[in-house]
């Protein structure tokens, strides 16, 4: 465990009610920090993971935001600011993944459109205000994938977002020079949460679970504990990379 400096160090996790997100900032609360827990509608969701937290004797706090909308992410920096006074790491874990997704020349406009507006633009929402709001020394761990590795028939579009992401990554830390800001990426392979299993076979399930030699499904903690490291002092030396957590799958 990736034990923090300060007892009053603060993060915030987008897309945190569930999945991997619930996972991470529960992880983070027992690495020591108080935990802004986003959401963007699933309020009860989002307020069980704050008693969670809770229960380990660290703060915790919801907000909804969609990280999409520009004036949310400013709202969502300044509850967090509010609440615990300052703001040491942002792990952008908010992101949309629809259960089928067509081959690039079916692909209606509505959905590039909105896989844009979620994984790519509120990616550059939330870096544009953790630039000027994150303290000296802190840490950005965004979201890409490992299908951007797999390059799997039917995930243009949204490997394309992802890889995206893995840009603004790359040159965002260097941009940050100075600070002592370390911004990384975390590219999850297949891993067993709703947003995952929804709408697959059985037998697909199998099939993609073999995919890596560890030949299982990661597990939203597995995921969080790469963020982790990431997003303590142990992974101060890391800088402007993208670490695929995959078991090995590419």
């Amino acid at each position: 465990m990736h034990k923090v400096t300060s007892s009053n160090q603060v993060a915030i996790v987008t897309g945190a009610s569930r999945g991997i997100g619930a996972a991470i900032a529960q992880r983070l609360a027992r690495d020591g920090f108080h935990v802004v827990v986003n959401y963007a509608g699933k309020a009860e969701e989002a307020a069980a993971v704050v008693r969670t937290i809770e229960a380990t004797g660290r703060k915790a706090v919801a907000v909804q935001a969609d990280v999409a909308d520009a004036d949310a992410v400013k709202r969502l920096f300044d509850s967090a600011v509010q609440a615990f006074g300052r703001i040491d790491v942002l792990v952008n874990n908010a992101g949309i993944m629809p259960s089928t997704l067509p081959m690039l020349a079916d692909t209606d406009d509505a959905t590039f459109d909105r896989l844009f507006a979620v994984n790519v633009k509120g990616t550059f929402n939330t870096l544009r205000e953790a630039a000027g709001r994150l303290e000296q020394g802190g840490r950005i761990v965004n979201f890409s994938s490992s299908l951007v590795g797999t390059a799997l028939p039917g995930y243009a579009v949204y490997a394309a977002t992802k890889s995206a992401v893995e840009t603004l990554t790359n040159i965002m830390a260097k941009e940050l020079r100075g600070r002592n800001i370390t911004v990384n990426a975390v590219a999850p392979g297949p891993t067993a949460t709703a947003l995952f299993l929804d709408g697959k076979t059985p037998e697909l399930i199998e099939r993609l679970s073999k995919a890596n030699p560890m030949e299982r499904l990661g597990t939203p903690d597995d995921i969080a504990n790469a963020v982790s490291f990431l997003a303590g002092q142990d992974g101060a030396w890391v800088n402007g990379q993208t670490l695929r957590a995959n078991g090995g799958m590419v």
